[in-house]
């Protein structure tokens, strides 16, 4: 048989939660998002600019809790263009367009940057 017993209360641990869920304010995701969107702006390749000045994001609040994602419009026939930038494709004649990775490299350091200043933010007194 196994069995607990506890003495005391959770405030410290609610209050933890009270700080952690005020780290992630709209106001600071709005940034980030806006942050996410020049960096990868900036760093889709660019023939026409077209895929490049397509991308914009959304943030999406469910539960307690908030996510940012990132899109890109730019389809031609159905095809997402940034992601074809990304992975490669093949051509007409049956030759291969070998991708390149710009999307993790562009916003890995905004996902660094997120997690620091909510660490931040959490462990602030």
């Amino acid at each position: 048989m196994i069995s607990f017993r506890q003495k005391g209360d959770f405030s410290k641990l609610t209050r933890y939660f009270e700080r952690v869920k005020e780290a992630a304010k709209l106001g600071s995701l709005d940034k980030y998002g806006r942050e996410g969107v020049a960096a990868l702006a900036s760093a889709t390749p660019v023939k026409s600019g077209k895929t490049a000045s397509s991308w914009y994001y959304k943030i999406d609040h469910s539960q307690g809790s908030a996510s940012i994602g990132f899109y890109n419009s730019n389809v031609n026939k159905g095809v997402p263009i940034a992601i074809i930038l990304q992975y490669g494709h093949g051509t007409r004649n049956g030759g291969w367009v070998q991708g390149r990775d710009y999307i993790n490299p562009a916003i890995q350091p905004l996902f660094d940057k997120i997690a620091e200043d909510a660490w931040r933010e959490v462990t602030s007194v």
